[in-house]
């Protein structure tokens, strides 16, 4: 979503470059508040869709906070990718050293939008997961965290308005279906559908970019995940 200044602006703050610097640096100002509480047992990790709204207290982690009634850290970043990103924007980093009894997260969507186009995402994938669900960078993170003792939600993503209907639905069906098999092979890594509660019609779940949250999706992510996590 790009602001009538940007749009408008002069031909060096409307260059892609300077477009991308301002990106990074909204995102680390978004970074501000992140962080992990020392008595919390569940942490939020991922890219935007965690992260989204965190700015108005109304992101996934703030809603699981509210719910649970118990502190709840949140090192997610917009722009993160699981098998790349520097930083904080490459989710095993955000996680590096954690040990938490849960780990709420998500990825993959930075990585295909940035490494392959719609109909050619077959390598991306599999450097992310293989088709049996064992191998990739995604299996690899979470076999990470099952031997620090978390208990690992991966939250597969929703269908987004902006992409409903087009060839790019294609790579993130067999994305859920490899995160599928890889969360029946341990009973620790339960995997959530966010397409079970977000519907592409329903444009009051979604933000002005018609892709991230709104406040009342982030919300329903939360109400989706919170029981899982119940004492």
């Amino acid at each position: 979503m790009r602001s009538t200044c940007l749009e408008h602006g002069p031909a060096w703050l409307t260059s892609p470059v300077m477009k991308y610097v301002i990106v990074v640096a909204l995102s680390l100002l978004a970074a501000c508040g992140r962080g992990i509480p020392e008595t919390a047992r569940i942490v939020v990790a991922g890219d935007s869709v965690m992260a989204w709204n965190r700015s108005a207290g109304a992101s996934v982690a703030d809603g699981l906070q509210a719910r649970l009634g118990e502190p709840v850290g949140d090192v997610s970043l917009s722009l993160a990718q699981v098998a790349g990103g520097w930083s904080a924007w490459n989710i095993p980093t955000q996680l590096e050293g954690l040990r938490a009894e849960w780990v709420v997260l998500n990825g993959g969507a930075n990585d295909l939008s940035t490494g392959c186009t719609c109909s050619s995402c077959g390598a991306v994938l599999d450097r992310l997961i293989s088709d049996d669900g064992e191998r990739g960078a995604i299996p690899d993170l979470v076999a990470n965290l099952r031997a620090r003792g978390s208990q690992v939600i991966w939250a597969d993503y929703y269908t987004a308005p902006r992409y409903a209907g087009t060839t790019c639905e294609a790579p993130y069906q067999v994305l859920e279906q490899r995160l599928g098999r890889m969360a029946h092979a341990d009973a620790g890594v339960t995997l959530v559908d966010l397409d079970d509660v977000f519907l592409p019609d329903d444009r009051s779940l979604f933000a002005a970019d018609r892709l991230h949250p709104s406040q009342k999706g982030s919300a329903r992510i939360a109400g989706q995940i919170a029981p899982l996590l119940a004492r």
